[in-house]
């Protein structure tokens, strides 16, 4: 017998091991595991007269006459057996060295079952009805029509292949382990398995890869989903109650301090939502476990407001609060918002500093070195309440003195370690954390369905806040495109302002954008339009007279910042940029944007770019310019894009393109996955129930003593670097 961790070579050879290792497949069980992908049928059984050419068709017939000989321009026979049905002909062709095997088990009189392509040989009237080396199955007596019934309606499973190894052949090295796999005891618990209806482990193996019919695979693939989201379950359920034992400090709401002056002060009242999330996120703050919170909310509703009163909190109840953003341009405009938000109460030891005040420290790779020095004492010492900063924050020397927040601002941006860098300058047991997103990655959107993240969601805009229409244009349609510069000058003209964002800057290698499907990411097309060449074209062109400059990721942070103050302070017209303008970047003037090559940015950026416009008083306008065909991905993507403003609506879009990625593991783009036949998308019932039952089941018997084939598919699933993975996320 085979077990399942057993080497393929011991268990199919040699020869077929070393094929199938082209596609990862090392053990009997990484082979049983490589499920179908879909099942094929010969065919429906047809009369000879009606075939067509390029059918693939299943005939019952019976062989008439058999002729073979000689080919002399390649070694081996060539073998024609001519079969009817009783009205029509058919010429079954075989060639090459094996010829003869047909020949001597169809003789004249046989009948059976042939399946292939159609094919047509010679021309004219002549021309003969062939299938080249079909497959054929002698039948012998008995009930011929339902013997071909049988065969004609046999499931022929299609599995993933790689160059060197063919279905078939992987077809053939699983049939041998049906036959000899020894399967152990069952991971999935009886009682489970009673209660969801669940076959057996290898009644279901049996059934994903030879199945009788449809109905008898449908069963097998509901088995096996619940196995491997049982599994996953139950290793989040265990993260999840070592989690609860990780020791936080608490950190309640002050009757009276810097929280309840600034909202004393805020100009305008939240809404209705940001009370209610801000409501979550202050309970989880006063528990004495770690808080892990996604805090997700639609480009401009208000997420940076429910962020900044939850460090409020914290700074109140004697800590500080870290905020991490992706780049430079965005952290000056947090550090701006925030201390022009606080006003004196950000002006700790200044004059006109209010009675609870703190300070709000800027760290950045750009500073100076006195700013820095600075910025660094004031974390050090616990003078500034709110350090914000980007990825210089997780440099070793940078020390807080009671670190009890962690904000992550578009989380996307940042890898598991680099979170997890921040988190460990904590000295006081772990750091609460809230990240907050407008689109979250797919695997962020799949940990929300597994139940591994807890989630808040904004859905209503701010008072004052308006609609932003979103539009596709076409750039083979000249009407279409004249219109888009036609609409930024028509903006201009009434004082308002525009962007205009290309995928790269110019004079480099075009990157892959970091969200875009594979698919369309590898482009055999035109380079992605640049920022250094579309602005002088824009200025001589369709924008000529308007006032327009340039922001990319290559100019000196202190170019940046000057570029995008004198945009906020209406001395432009048109930007031109990049992606820095992504997240972060607030000029309520600015009504439209054109976004060219549309279709090389992902979901996450388009909808992250276009939350740039409509942020005041007048609607915005998005126009997403694609050179994109219609019914391709790419344009799919983009009118996905056009058809929505939901953040979580557009990450499922995104997610059904590229997958969720590897839950337990770094891969956040769905090529690498534990997981073979669970998709979020489609299970999410499967999914929550696995997680109900795997709850119970951690509950009651944490170490699973009761449950050893458990406990090994869990060891073998959580190997030593997820376990290290998990207990950094």
């Amino acid at each position: 017998m085979t077990t399942l961790e057993q080497p393929l070579v011991k268990a199919v050879g040699a020869k077929a091991a070393k094929k199938l290792a082209a596609l990862d497949l090392e053990t009997a069980g990484d082979l049983l595991r490589h499920y179908p992908r879909r099942y094929a049928q010969r065919g429906e059984l047809t009369d000879l007269d009606s075939l067509a050419e390029g059918e693939y068709v299943t005939v019952l017939a019976e062989v008439q006459k058999v002729q073979g000989r000689k080919i002399s321009k390649r070694p081996g026979n060539l073998l024609e057996v001519t079969v009817t049905d009783g009205r029509g002909l058919l010429t079954l062709t075989f060639f090459g060295k094996g010829a003869y095997v047909p020949e001597r088990e169809l003789p004249p009189g046989t009948h059976g079952l042939f399946a292939g392509k159609v094919t047509f040989f010679g021309s004219g009237r002549n021309a003969k009805r062939q299938l080249v080396h079909p497959e054929y199955k002698p039948l012998a007596g008995g009930d011929l029509a339902g013997a071909a019934r049988e065969f004609a309606e046999e499931l022929i499973p299609v599995y993933p292949a790689a160059k060197g190894v063919t279905s078939w052949q992987i077809a053939d090295c699983v049939r041998i382990l049906l036959d000899t796999a020894e399967l152990g005891d069952d991971a999935l618990p009886e009682h489970v398995r009673r209660r969801h209806r669940l076959i057996g482990l290898a009644d279901a193996y049996r059934g994903i890869h030879r199945p009788r019919d449809m109905a008898e695979a449908g069963r097998a693939r509901k088995r096996l989903k619940w196995d491997e989201a049982f599994v996953l379950q139950t290793a989040l359920a265990q993260r999840r109650r070592a989690a609860a034992e990780l020791a936080a400090t608490p950190r309640p709401p002050a009757a009276e301090g810097l929280l309840a002056a600034f909202d004393e002060r805020l100009p305008f009242e939240l809404t209705e939502g940001q009370r209610a999330v801000g409501d979550e996120i202050a309970a989880d703050l006063a528990r004495t476990h770690p808080m892990h919170r996604l805090l997700q909310g639609d480009v401009g509703a208000g997420k940076t407001v429910v962020g900044l009163r939850a460090m409020l909190q914290v700074v109140d109840s004697g800590g500080q609060a870290a905020l991490l953003a992706p780049t430079e341009v965005l952290a000056q405009q947090h550090h701006r918002s925030i201390v022009a938000m606080l006003g004196p109460l950000a002006q700790a030891g200044q004059l006109g500093g209010a009675e609870h005040a703190t300070r709000v420290a800027l760290l950045t790779g750009s500073q100076g070195a006195k700013a820095r020095r600075e910025a660094l004492l004031d974390a050090a010492s616990g003078a500034a309440g709110i350090v914000v900063g980007t990825h210089a924050l997780l440099q070793e020397h940078v020390q807080f003195a009671d670190l009890g927040l962690v904000v992550i601002d578009e989380q996307h941006r940042f890898g598991v370690e680099q979170r997890d860098a921040l988190r460990e300058k904590a000295t006081g047991g772990r750091p609460h954390v809230l990240v907050m997103t407008a689109t979250p990655i797919p695997r962020t959107v799949a940990m929300t369905v597994y139940g591994d993240l807890d989630t808040s969601a904004l859905t209503q805009l701010p008072a004052g806040r308006s609609p932003i229409a979103t539009h596709v244009v076409p750039s083979a349609n000249r009407a279409y495109w004249n219109r888009a510069w036609e609409r930024i000058r028509e903006e201009a003209a009434q004082g308002r302002q525009a962007y205009v964002v290309c995928p790269r800057i110019g004079d480099e290698e075009a990157p892959a954008p970091e969200d875009v499907p594979e698919e369309d990411g590898e482009d055999a097309r035109r380079p992605p339009l640049a920022v250094l060449d579309v602005a002088p074209k824009l200025s001589e062109g369709p924008l000529h007279g308007l006032r327009i400059d340039v922001l990319h990721g290559r100019m000196h942070p202190d170019e940046k910042d000057a570029v995008m103050r004198r945009f906020a302070a209406g001395e432009l017209d048109v930007l031109v940029a990049t992606t820095v303008i992504e997240v972060g970047v607030d000029v309520p003037n600015a009504t439209v944007m054109v976004v060219m090559d549309a279709d090389r940015f992902g979901v996450s950026q388009l909808h992250q770019l276009r939350g740039r416009v409509g942020r005041g008083r007048h609607a915005g306008l998005c126009l997403l310019v694609t050179d994109a065909v219609e019914e391709s991905k790419a344009r799919e993507r983009l009118d996905a894009v056009a058809s929505t403003l939901d953040g979580f609506a557009l990450s499922r879009i995104d997610l059904e393109q590229r997958r969720e990625g590897d839950v337990l593991g770094e891969s956040q783009s769905g090529r690498r996955s534990s997981l073979r036949l669970l998709t979020l998308l489609r299970d999410e019932e499967i999914i929550k129930e696995a997680r109900a039952e795997a709850t119970t089941l951690v509950e009651d018997d944490p170490e699973l003593r009761g449950h050893p084939a458990l406990a090994a598919e869990l060891a073998a699933l959580v190997d030593e670097e997820r376990a290290e993975y998990l207990e950094k996320t």
